[in-house]
């Protein structure tokens, strides 16, 4: 197996743009989000599950999952979440698992949004990295970028992990606080040091 660095943060920390930097140096990234978006896309693998727990409402016309009509029933109902977690990730779980093995590079960055949430997270991955910004960052990126008001944001904050838990967790922490560049500077950092790791273990 290669050398797995878990890449995680709450919502609206950066993530992805801290994926992008590790990819641009030469890292293979698996991220669940977007093998959810695979999974739930027009007529995706999870659909007729799906279809079958929640009915066609949460379903477009198109076969796709509606994504908002299931994130207000998701964070109003939590057997509504849990229902819908029992069908998606044990599919993006294997999927993800596959990529990872099949994987060509000196490392691979994981990325996985509930990833301290999971209980064995610490058999997935040799490192966990955890892209950091204070809340209130959290909640204005998000608004900005989503569109949603902060009640919709602090209903996905409350089902996370707080930030407390995700840094105790963190083997690696990326500031996200800042710019782009100081973001880049410590991907560098990051990325020099999971090399030396990888060559280890290979």
């Amino acid at each position: 197996m290669p050398f797995v660095v878990g890449l995680t943060g709450g919502i609206g920390s950066g993530k992805s743009a801290a994926a992008d930097a590790f990819a641009a140096r030469g890292a293979a990234v698996v991220d669940t989000d977007a093998i959810a978006h695979e999974l739930t896309g027009p007529h995706g693998d999870a659909m007729a599950a799906i279809r079958d727990a929640f009915g066609t409402e949460v379903v477009t016309t198109d076969g796709r999952l509606d994504r908002s009509r299931m994130r207000d029933l998701a964070f109003r109902d939590g057997t509504a979440r849990r229902r819908l977690e029992t069908i998606l990730h044990p599919m993006i779980r294997h999927v993800s698992a596959a990529r990872v093995a099949d994987a060509q590079a000196p490392y691979v960055v994981l990325v996985v949004p509930l990833l301290v949430e999971s209980e064995d997270y610490r058999a997935r991955v040799n490192r966990v990295a955890v892209v950091d910004v204070p809340e209130s960052v959290q909640i204005e990126r998000t608004m900005a970028r989503s569109g949603f008001d902060r009640e919709q944001v602090m209903r996905i904050l409350a089902a996370q992990a707080s930030r407390e838990t995700r840094l105790a967790a963190a083997d690696d922490v990326i500031d996200n606080a800042a710019d782009r560049a100081a973001l880049d500077a410590r991907v560098a950092a990051l990325h020099a040091d999971y090399l030396a790791r990888a060559s280890l273990q290979s």
